[in-house]
């Protein structure tokens, strides 16, 4: 047979190059319920449709090229419902799917690639970090020539699965991108817990370092943490399900449920009348939104506010929305970076966004002043008025303060409404009874009612609409119909859907 010899030596380097860390390393993840590299691509990608890109590269030194099959990072392009991915996975079986110079080139090429053909990329994370001894002495660590190598300007939806020990460029591409979905027993962090404990010269425990908890709760980098890699990449699909494939394109439309809509009525039985009472937002969100659409992000992280993906009547938008379970809704720092994020990732792809408002304004203290409150606050501020998709506020019972501003209102949204149950003010009036007058309820009730009547006074949802701060006061039960109709109204038809991406640049994590 002609080539009976190159078609040979070509199925024996494949093989090799396939068989990764050899059978013994993938028993032993298979032992511990992990997948392995391949096996998160096959499950990530629809079937059939990965192209691998650098199959046969290898470590660069001579000695260790038996060693290193696709040098430990696997590359390429798949489809996603149909829809072409950029994918790196890191193959820890092999060398730890350290940094090296060839596989720094494979991840570089298919980002390229990526980027300039609108593709979403995927980082399936989990690395030792950088390549040593490659990396050591000044030729090691100068050599090379990457100045855009970590430079993000949102082409194209970036995310990142967290799938074990996570330190160098994992970590960094995690903290880099749109989403990031960690699975519970993984670890991030800027160094391995062997180097920064000899560093400190003490034990480190890993998950105080990097685990899921710091990462959903106290950083804030995580958006979401799961049990397993077979539901992170589950979340994966989710999320991208929502996007565009690059931020040229208006998002994906998708069948809306039947049952959507149906139970909208319900929302009274939800919401209290009472401002002082809490209750779940989400669960009026659901009532609101396209059935099973709604898919929460950071649901650990800044608590008093929701931000969300959805959709209505197929057409995805994010959500901001008060979550009085925490806080009461009041805004603290946390909340603020949350809710930044959140709009810049909106405003990047193309997705309108509706604020559903009910926040007693922003949460002060001690606390909240060390963590940079004044400039969070402010951040969100510069951030709603770089975004350039449409922007909604349904006020659905209080909103007070400079806060009133960051949720949409007084021109900060395209359009504002009020249910009939809103109310605007500068602070709670019960509050500013006894800040201007020095009058408590407890002291005085007669006279504490009658100075509260005053300070309520002009804070009705028809006090808004009758100066046009309020464009429409609606019934909760209309909130869905109202919405897909005036979205419509104000959807960006002559960009095709497209807006101006003002915050393309701004940082992912600060």
């Amino acid at each position: 047979m002609a080539f009976e010899k190159q078609i040979g030596e070509f199925e024996q380097r494949r093989s090799k190059a396939l068989s990764m860390g050899g059978p013994k390393k993938l028993a032993a993840r298979k032992a511990e319920g992990v997948l392995n590299a391949r096996e998160r691509i096959d499950r990530l990608v629809d079937p059939g449709s990965f192209l691998e890109s650098g199959l046969f590269a290898t470590s660069i030194w001579p000695e260790a090229r038996e060693r290193s099959p696709a040098d430990g990072k696997i590359a390429g392009y798949g489809k996603l419902d149909g829809r072409e991915v950029a994918i790196v996975s890191n193959d820890f079986t092999v060398m730890g799917a350290s940094s090296s110079t060839v596989n720094t080139s494979k991840v570089g090429h298919v980002k390229q690639v990526a980027t300039r053909h609108g593709l979403p990329m995927v980082f399936l994370g989990e690395s030792t970090g950088a390549r040593m001894p490659d990396v050591m002495g000044a030729a090691g660590i100068c050599s090379g020539d990457r100045p855009t190598q970590y430079r993000r300007t949102r082409e194209t939806p970036w995310v990142s699965g967290v799938l074990g020990h996570c330190y160098g460029s994992s970590s960094w591409y995690a903290a880099l991108a749109d989403f990031v979905v960690m699975r519970k027993g993984a670890i991030t962090a800027v160094s391995s817990v062997r180097l920064t404990s000899m560093a400190i010269a003490e034990e480190v425990d890993p998950e105080a370092l990097g685990g899921w908890r710091l990462h959903t709760e106290v950083t804030g980098m995580v958006d979401l943490a799961v049990d397993s890699d077979e539901q992170a990449l589950d979340a994966i699909r989710r999320f991208l399900a929502y996007l565009p494939s690059h931020c040229n394109e208006a998002p994906p439309v998708r069948p809306v449920p039947p049952e959507s809509g149906q139970d909208a009525r319900r929302i009274l039985d939800i919401l209290p009348e009472s401002r002082t009472r809490v209750y779940d937002v989400r669960k009026i969100l659901a009532l609101i939104y396209d059935a099973g659409s709604v898919f929460e992000l950071k649901p650990r992280f800044g608590k008093s506010v929701v931000t969300a993906l959805a959709r209505l009547e197929g057409k995805t938008v994010g959500i901001v929305a008060s979550n009085p379970m925490a806080k009461g809704g009041a805004i603290d720092p946390d909340a603020c970076d949350k809710a930044v994020s959140f709009l810049v990732l909106c405003d990047s792809f193309n997705i309108p966004l509706v604020f559903m408002v009910d926040q007693p304004g922003f949460l002060i203290g001690i606390e909240g002043e060390r963590k940079r409150a004044i400039g969070r606050v402010m951040n969100w501020m510069n951030a709603i008025s770089l975004v350039t998709v449409p922007k909604i506020s349904v006020v659905m019972r209080k909103t007070y303060g400079q806060a009133v501003l960051n949720m949409g209102g007084t021109g900060n949204a395209d359009e504002m409404v009020c249910w009939f149950t809103a109310e605007l003010n500068f602070m709670d009036p019960r509050s500013a009874v006894t800040i201007v007058h020095g009058v408590t309820e407890k002291d005085d009730p007669a006279r504490f009612q009658e100075l509260l009547a005053e300070m309520t006074k002009g804070t009705s949802a028809y006090d808004a609409a009758s100066i046009n701060a309020a464009h429409a006061v609606i019934n909760p039960a209309d909130t869905r119909d109202y919405l897909i109709r005036i979205l419509d109204v104000h959807r960006m038809r002559m960009s095709n859907g497209v807006g101006e991406h003002l915050m393309r640049t701004w940082p992912t994590s600060y």
